[in-house]
């Protein structure tokens, strides 16, 4: 595990100063993040077969908000063999008609994966946002044309509603349906609360389920608590 983390922070050290000095002053901004949680789900499955991980990450905005890029890395328990996936992202996120969009192209990589497995991956996301006050509501659509391991393509839709309490303490619940080629097809859902404890640092703590009836950590409902440092 500590080969694996000092991999991942490598990463991020030759990434983020070579892409910041390349950016001329007033071309955009770099945001940083970085955090654990007792779990690591991703569309409501474990990718760390049940135990605790990390994740960093660094994203780069143009100044009108519009573009962003950028690295990140988060530890994990592959069939693969691997035990950290790294990544890099690019994206948009437009205005249209009262909406937010997100659209969001990824590369995926599982580093020290076993020979000849299938250890990367593209995926492609599109989110849809409206918030009214404290009430707020996402659509996702996420696609991969071929998965890591042996799942091949997978489709993703999601809806997730949320509700701010106050300006530290919100809510949000969410439901998706998982369709996989090669691999099992589910419904999973999540429900749970954020707090900001401070201006940079949140705690997060949520119930995950799915509908899935298999044996093994993978699929197993869990009460996941996380916490985050943004800076």
């Amino acid at each position: 595990m500590l080969r694996t983390l000092m991999t991942a922070a490598g990463l991020l050290l030759v990434a983020v100063p070579a892409a910041a000095q390349d950016a001329a002053p007033g071309a955009g901004t770099w945001a940083f993040a970085f955090g654990a949680a007792t779990d690591n789900r991703s569309k409501e499955a474990s990718k760390s077969d049940g135990d605790a991980f990390v994740w960093g990450e660094a994203q780069w905005e143009s100044d009108t908000g519009l573009f962003y890029a950028g690295p990140a890395f988060e530890t994990v328990r592959s069939s693969t063999g691997s035990e950290l996936e790294v990544k890099a992202s690019a994206g948009v996120r437009p205005q249209v008609a009262g909406f937010d969009l997100d659209l969001n192209a990824a590369w995926k990589y599982q580093v020290d994966a076993n020979p000849g497995a299938d250890n990367d991956a593209w995926e492609f996301t599109a989110d849809v946002r409206r918030s009214i006050g404290p009430a707020s509501g996402r659509l996702r659509l996420q696609y991969s044309p071929d998965s890591i391991g042996s799942t091949e393509a997978w489709t993703w839709v999601e809806a997730r509603v949320g509700w701010d309490f106050t300006d530290k303490l919100s809510g949000t619940a969410s439901i998706g349906r998982r369709e996989q080629d090669n691999s099992l097809d589910y419904t999973g859902w999540n429900a749970g609360f954020s707090y900001a404890l401070t201006r940079n640092i949140e705690a997060d703590l949520r119930y995950h389920a799915t509908d899935a009836d298999v044996p093994g950590e993978q699929y197993a409902d869990a009460l996941v608590a996380g916490v985050s440092f943004a800076f």
